[in-house]
Protein backbone atom coordinates (compact mmCIF):
# COMPACT_ATOMS: atom_id res chain seq x y z
CA UNK A 1 0.00 0.00 0.00
CA UNK A 2 1.11 3.57 0.10
CA UNK A 3 -0.60 6.88 0.57
CA UNK A 4 -2.28 6.23 3.80
CA UNK A 5 -1.92 9.48 5.06
CA UNK A 6 -3.35 8.90 8.37
CA UNK A 7 -2.82 10.90 11.84
CA UNK A 8 -3.46 14.14 13.68
CA UNK A 9 -3.95 16.11 10.69
CA UNK A 10 -6.94 13.95 9.68
CA UNK A 11 -8.17 12.67 13.05
CA UNK A 12 -11.73 11.15 11.85
CA UNK A 13 -9.47 9.54 8.25
CA UNK A 14 -9.31 5.86 9.10
CA UNK A 15 -8.29 2.25 6.99
CA UNK A 16 -11.46 1.41 5.29
CA UNK A 17 -12.74 -2.08 6.57
CA UNK A 18 -11.98 -3.84 3.21
CA UNK A 19 -8.23 -3.26 4.06
CA UNK A 20 -8.40 -4.86 7.56
CA UNK A 21 -9.88 -7.99 5.87
CA UNK A 22 -7.52 -8.31 2.97
CA UNK A 23 -4.26 -7.62 5.83
CA UNK A 24 -5.55 -10.34 7.69
CA UNK A 25 -3.37 -13.27 6.71
CA UNK A 26 -0.03 -11.87 4.89
CA UNK A 27 2.78 -12.51 5.55
CA UNK A 28 4.73 -9.14 4.70
CA UNK A 29 3.22 -5.47 4.67
CA UNK A 30 4.57 -3.19 2.34
CA UNK A 31 4.04 0.64 2.70
CA UNK A 32 5.27 3.14 -0.40
CA UNK A 33 5.17 6.40 1.48
CA UNK A 34 3.33 9.09 3.09
CA UNK A 35 2.45 6.92 5.89
CA UNK A 36 2.23 9.92 7.96
CA UNK A 37 1.77 8.74 11.34
CA UNK A 38 3.88 6.28 13.58
CA UNK A 39 1.12 4.98 14.76
CA UNK A 40 -0.27 3.72 11.43
CA UNK A 41 3.39 1.47 11.00
CA UNK A 42 2.95 0.11 14.59
CA UNK A 43 -0.93 -0.89 13.28
CA UNK A 44 -0.07 -2.17 10.33
CA UNK A 45 3.13 -4.19 12.11
CA UNK A 46 0.32 -6.42 14.28
CA UNK A 47 -1.11 -7.64 10.84
CA UNK A 48 2.34 -8.68 9.67
CA UNK A 49 5.76 -7.39 9.32
CA UNK A 50 6.16 -3.78 7.83
CA UNK A 51 8.74 -2.59 5.41
CA UNK A 52 8.14 0.98 4.67
CA UNK A 53 10.09 3.98 2.93
CA UNK A 54 9.83 7.46 3.38
CA UNK A 55 6.80 9.52 1.69
CA UNK A 56 7.22 13.25 1.02
CA UNK A 57 4.67 14.14 4.11
CA UNK A 58 6.62 11.58 6.37
CA UNK A 59 7.92 14.25 8.49
CA UNK A 60 8.15 12.33 11.84
CA UNK A 61 9.19 9.25 10.76
CA UNK A 62 12.78 7.69 10.50
CA UNK A 63 12.66 5.32 7.16
CA UNK A 64 14.74 5.15 4.24
CA UNK A 65 14.00 6.88 1.44
CA UNK A 66 14.35 3.37 -0.87
CA UNK A 67 14.57 -0.04 -0.09
CA UNK A 68 15.20 -3.53 -1.44
CA UNK A 69 14.09 -6.16 0.69
CA UNK A 70 13.80 -9.94 -0.98
CA UNK A 71 10.72 -11.92 -0.41
CA UNK A 72 10.84 -15.78 -0.57
CA UNK A 73 13.48 -14.95 -3.54
CA UNK A 74 12.24 -11.86 -5.09
CA UNK A 75 13.97 -8.17 -4.95
CA UNK A 76 11.38 -6.27 -4.15
CA UNK A 77 12.03 -2.54 -3.99
CA UNK A 78 10.63 0.74 -2.87
CA UNK A 79 10.62 4.58 -3.46
CA UNK A 80 7.74 6.45 -2.87
CA UNK A 81 8.23 9.29 -5.87
CA UNK A 82 9.22 7.56 -9.39
CA UNK A 83 9.06 11.05 -10.92
CA UNK A 84 6.94 11.61 -13.99
CA UNK A 85 5.38 8.86 -16.25
CA UNK A 86 7.25 9.72 -19.11
CA UNK A 87 10.77 7.87 -18.57
CA UNK A 88 9.52 5.98 -15.44
CA UNK A 89 10.36 2.23 -16.73
CA UNK A 90 14.07 3.53 -17.26
CA UNK A 91 13.85 5.49 -14.24
CA UNK A 92 13.25 2.40 -11.69
CA UNK A 93 15.40 0.26 -13.86
CA UNK A 94 18.18 2.13 -13.45
CA UNK A 95 17.67 2.87 -9.81
CA UNK A 96 16.90 -1.00 -9.03
CA UNK A 97 18.34 -2.76 -11.71
CA UNK A 98 18.28 -6.36 -10.05
CA UNK A 99 14.96 -6.12 -8.25
CA UNK A 100 11.95 -7.57 -9.87
CA UNK A 101 8.97 -5.61 -8.36
CA UNK A 102 9.67 -1.64 -8.00
CA UNK A 103 6.38 -0.46 -5.47
CA UNK A 104 6.36 2.99 -5.53
CA UNK A 105 3.23 6.01 -4.52
CA UNK A 106 2.70 9.58 -4.34
CA UNK A 107 0.67 9.28 -7.77
CA UNK A 108 -2.31 7.61 -5.83
CA UNK A 109 -2.98 6.52 -9.27
CA UNK A 110 -2.92 2.60 -8.91
CA UNK A 111 -0.87 1.23 -11.89
CA UNK A 112 1.47 -1.97 -12.34
CA UNK A 113 3.02 -2.81 -15.68
CA UNK A 114 5.58 -5.24 -17.09
CA UNK A 115 8.94 -3.81 -18.06
CA UNK A 116 11.23 -6.00 -19.91
CA UNK A 117 14.75 -4.86 -19.86
CA UNK A 118 17.66 -5.10 -22.77
CA UNK A 119 18.76 -8.29 -20.76
CA UNK A 120 15.46 -10.06 -20.64
CA UNK A 121 15.20 -9.58 -17.13
CA UNK A 122 11.36 -8.66 -16.24
CA UNK A 123 10.63 -6.25 -13.67
CA UNK A 124 7.02 -5.34 -12.45
CA UNK A 125 6.43 -1.79 -11.47
CA UNK A 126 3.65 -1.57 -9.35
CA UNK A 127 1.82 1.59 -7.58
CA UNK A 128 -0.84 0.51 -5.25
CA UNK A 129 -2.50 3.91 -5.19
CA UNK A 130 -4.14 5.02 -2.07
CA UNK A 131 -6.56 3.14 0.19
CA UNK A 132 -7.87 6.51 1.74
CA UNK A 133 -7.28 9.16 -0.58
CA UNK A 134 -8.48 8.72 -4.29
CA UNK A 135 -7.35 11.83 -5.93
CA UNK A 136 -7.62 11.72 -9.49
CA UNK A 137 -8.22 7.38 -9.21
CA UNK A 138 -11.36 6.38 -9.69
CA UNK A 139 -11.55 4.08 -6.70
CA UNK A 140 -9.47 3.60 -3.34
CA UNK A 141 -7.20 1.09 -3.98
CA UNK A 142 -4.42 -1.32 -2.30
CA UNK A 143 -2.45 -4.01 -4.02
CA UNK A 144 -2.07 -7.61 -3.10
CA UNK A 145 1.41 -9.27 -4.59
CA UNK A 146 1.42 -13.38 -4.70
CA UNK A 147 5.24 -14.23 -4.37
CA UNK A 148 6.65 -17.76 -3.83
CA UNK A 149 9.73 -19.82 -4.53
CA UNK A 150 11.82 -16.63 -6.78
CA UNK A 151 8.51 -15.63 -9.24
CA UNK A 152 5.97 -13.11 -8.83
CA UNK A 153 2.90 -15.76 -9.30
CA UNK A 154 0.36 -12.50 -9.66
CA UNK A 155 -0.11 -8.79 -8.55
CA UNK A 156 -3.31 -7.31 -8.51
CA UNK A 157 -4.99 -4.17 -7.81
CA UNK A 158 -7.81 -4.29 -5.22
CA UNK A 159 -10.50 -1.37 -4.90
CA UNK A 160 -11.41 -0.86 -1.34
Amino acid sequence: MADTHLGPSRPRRRLPDRVYELLDGVDVVLHAGDVTAPETLHELAGFAPVHAVLGNNDIELRLPERTVVDLDGVAVAMVHDSGPSTGRAHRLRSWFPTADVVVFGHSHLPWHEVDVGADGHRQLHLNPGSPTERRLAPTCTVALLDLAAGRVRSAELVDV
